[in-house]
């Protein structure tokens, strides 16, 4: 982190401290993928289809990305603060209704409702923007991204060790246990970073095509939800191809299920070493490429006849790295093209990033058969990395326009 940053921990008078950033956007990230690996234990509990449990990924996805395009222009219009602490507590409130609900169709609608912690990634992200300059927004994205992948990376095979030992129960309740901690965080050491816009929330909404007319807010934003649609692609299809295609356990699948979250902190961590000297640009450029080539190499792999459990989750490290060097440039880019709607921009972009996301995460999972193996999967994800490539061109393109 920068040295002209001067935080100090539990002190409102000063901007929030690394380690609450890192907190609200790894509690997000944690939610999100932590009880993957109890899918199919939660189907038999429930006594319905895994097809409809999978499902709690694809409506959480859907749900988040409704949220982000409101969090954005109330965050603007009453402050970041209070959205994180309410966003936070709704989040518990649901995580307690998906333990007790009594049958499948009641714990969907709580997991939708658990979708209310997106604020904690959302906001976070928008604090850094509200804080330091664009170049130096990059860097610290990137490494409180860095330090947020600790909890997807451990998520799923804590998930699957805790869902073996007492049951997928356990792992909600690791994740009440967490949302409390990150609230009395939050309440403790966060102060209001953003500066009230003034207006009513009609006319923050209004403020929406000032973006959506940017070619460059569009670049950026398409990049990054090329580069993460691969990722949630892979979220809604790799525990199918893990149980079915390659007989893996719970616990099993959550260790292998984490090595996306290794490449994602390397390059999280090269984002914040290289992004204030490199550029946004080039970083975006060089992740979009990276992300391609995992789904590219395992293709050619399948290919040759090598596909095994090891090679088809083992290059999904490239679709992480990728991703780290992408997300945080791309979102820096997105949230300078109008620095007077850095909240509307971040929860606009995040709203595309996600409902993509969500798309995706359900294509993946409603295409993949035993029959079929990894292969739509794979297509996926790499016709959606290579759009990313796209995306970042169509700002290079702009920016060099602007400059004539």
């Amino acid at each position: 982190m920068e040295r002209n940053y001067p935080a100090r921990l539990f002190d409102r008078t000063t901007p929030p401290h690394i380690a609450t950033l890192i907190l609200l956007a790894g509690l997000s990230a944690l939610s999100m993928n932590v009880f993957l690996p109890s899918l199919p234990g939660m189907a038999a509990h429930f006594q319905t289809d895994y097809r409809v449990l999978q499902l709690s990924v694809g409506v959480y996805l859907a749900v988040n990305a409704v949220l982000q395009l409101l969090i954005g222009p109330i965050s603007d219009k009453i402050g970041r603060r209070p959205v994180i602490l309410w966003g936070l507590g709704l989040f518990l409130l649901a995580t307690l209704g998906c333990l007790w609900a009594p049958n499948a169709e009641i714990f969907l609608a709580f997991r939708m409702g658990q979708a209310a912690v997106v604020v904690a990634m959302v906001l976070s992200r928008a604090i850094i923007r509200d804080v330091v300059p664009q170049e130096q927004a990059a860097s610290m994205i990137g490494y409180v991204t860095m330090g947020m992948t600790v909890a997807p990376m451990a998520g799923p095979a804590i998930g699957g060790l805790l869902d073996q030992i007492y049951g997928w129960q356990a792992v909600f309740w690791m994740l009440f246990a967490v949302g409390a901690l990150t609230w009395i965080l939050s309440w403790m050491d966060l102060a209001e970073t953003g500066t009230k816009s003034g207006l009513s929330l009609g006319q923050q909404f209004r403020e929406y095509p000032e973006l959506l007319r940017s070619p460059r807010f569009w670049g950026y934003t398409l990049a990054s939800a090329f580069a993460s649609g691969a990722f949630f692609a892979y979220l809604g299809g790799a525990p199918f191809v893990g149980t079915e295609v390659f007989g893996m356990a719970p616990a099993q699948l959550g260790v292998y299920f984490a090595t996306p979250a290794i490449g994602y902190f390397a390059g999280n961590f090269l984002s914040g070493l290289l992004s204030a000297r490199a550029g946004v640009n080039r970083m975006v450029g060089w992740g979009s490429i990276v992300t391609c080539l995992g789904p590219a190499s395992l293709m050619l792999l399948f290919l040759l006849g090598l596909d095994s459990a090891e090679a088809f989750f083992g290059l999904m490290v490239l679709v992480g790295l990728g991703n780290g060097m992408t997300i945080p440039n791309a979102t820096a880019g997105a949230l300078s093209v109008r620095p007077h709607l850095v909240g509307t921009a971040a929860g606009l972009s995040g709203a595309i990033m996600i409902g993509g996301g969500a798309a995706l995460s359900m294509l993946a999972g409603a295409m993949l058969s035993v029959d079929s193996g990894a292969a739509p999967l794979l297509w996926i994800m790499l016709t959606t990395a290579l759009m990313g490539v796209v995306s970042i061109g169509l700002v290079v393109w702009r920016e060099r326009q602007l400059r004539i």
